[in-house]
């Protein structure tokens, strides 16, 4: 039987310290910074490097559409090059409330793209996030 492809992003033992201090731009590194503090106090889980460039916390088993399964963290970020992206991993469709009240950003499934903090409200960031958390928990006790 043909042994299935690992998949492309899985955690790693990699130092989420060193990746952020590495961010060139100042500000971006600074915002990386303060939404790492953000995700930790939200999930109260040590952050963790997924594949080279995805900031994680928590952990829960995600199911594709076709029923298999991999390990995500239940929030995190990456600082990409042309902005911020933060995964949502439960989505947007209840948080209609919460975005009008955000600020500048964009969303894909599960992404919320920002340029920088300080295009966005920080309490109602850290709300999103937090409700995101106990959904994500909730929806995947074990």
């Amino acid at each position: 039987m043909p042994k299935k492809p690992e998949p492309k992003t899985q955690k790693t033992n990699a130092s989420v310290e060193a990746f952020l201090n590495a961010i060139p731009n100042e500000q971006t590194r600074a915002d990386c910074f303060e939404i790492a503090k953000m995700m930790k106090q939200s999930t109260k889980a040590e952050p963790a490097m997924w594949g080279t460039s995805i900031v994680g916390f928590g952990e829960y088993m995600m199911t594709y559409a076709n029923g298999s399964q991999l390990p995500w963290p239940i929030v995190g970020f990456s600082p990409r090059k042309q902005n911020l992206t933060l995964y949502i991993m439960a989505g947007f469709d209840r948080y209609d409330e919460l975005l009008k009240k955000l600020g500048k950003f964009s969303t894909g499934k599960s992404c919320l793209y920002i340029k920088k903090l300080a295009d966005v409200d920080k309490k109602v960031l850290k709300e999103l996030v937090n409700e995101s958390v106990t959904v994500m928990k909730q929806s995947n006790k074990k």
